[in-house]
């Protein structure tokens, strides 16, 4: 069972695609407005695990709750904010900015709902907040790496979600982008009090702001605050390669 206000819980998960095990005995917990890191190598299973917590694999064994209840059980879709790695409407579909954020308002008040003034508002607040309020009107596919990944970053941020995940959202964009980045993550738990997953290589534009740091290996082999991290002579900054060292020297 979850514990009181944890919005999100999973414990004792294995998973292993035929023989080959991927995930060994993980826990991990999200607390309200709480801004957790999940970190490490390549191949160490943080993908497989994010698929588990959303519902979209069943673990081998261990249990997950989202929300206090099972990833399959959740239906209060607007509570969680969801950003994959580069995501993509593809240039067929030629949608706008503000389009693509209206949709995650959509997620909140339904499909079949007539737009209000406040939902109206909470969109143009969400695109201004990652600063591309002038752009909202430029088609999402003429827009930089960088651009549409605040895009996609505001289209969670309109439902105004209680837990945001977000997958490698910086991964290959430029520093301005970056540090963008940074200050609508600071928005959103300030304005809002959204905790917030973070499944990253790269730590160096939210260091600053972290409350827990998780290392992967396939299994846990670090929990704990960025001052404990850097006790240990680990360096959260910018890194000049994919894996830093030291994610290797851990576990």
């Amino acid at each position: 069972m979850s514990g009181p206000g944890e919005l999100l819980r999973a414990q004792a998960l294995s998973f292993g695609y035929g023989a080959e095990p991927i995930l060994r005995d993980v826990d991990l917990s999200i607390d309200p407005k709480e801004f957790v890191a999940l970190v490490g190598p390549n191949g160490s299973g943080k993908s497989t695990l994010l698929k588990i917590l959303l519902g979209l694999l069943k673990p081998d064994s261990g249990s997950v709750e989202l929300f206090g209840v099972e990833p399959s059980r959740f239906r209060e879709r607007w509570r969680l904010g969801y950003v994959p790695q580069r995501p993509s409407l593809g240039r067929e579909l030629p949608a706008t900015v503000q389009e693509v954020v209206s949709m995650g308002r959509l997620s909140r008040v339904g499909w079949r709902a007539r737009q209000r003034p406040a939902d109206r508002r909470e969109i143009e607040h969400a695109l201004d907040s990652v600063a591309l309020f002038e752009l909202r009107s430029r088609p999402i596919n003429e827009l930089s790496v960088g651009q549409q990944q605040r895009a996609f970053i505001a289209r969670a941020f309109a439902s105004s979600p209680e837990l945001l995940v977000l997958d490698e959202p910086i991964a290959g964009v430029d520093t301005e982008s970056q540090q963008r980045f940074r200050d609508s993550l600071a928005h959103l738990r300030r304005e809002h009090g959204s905790a917030v997953l973070l499944v990253s290589h790269e730590l160096g534009a939210v260091a600053e702001d972290l409350d827990r740091v998780i290392v992967l290996k396939g299994a846990v082999v670090f929990d704990g605050s960025p001052k404990e991290l850097v006790a240990q002579g680990v360096s959260l900054g910018i890194h000049g390669e994919d894996l830093p060292l030291w994610l290797e020297r851990l576990g």
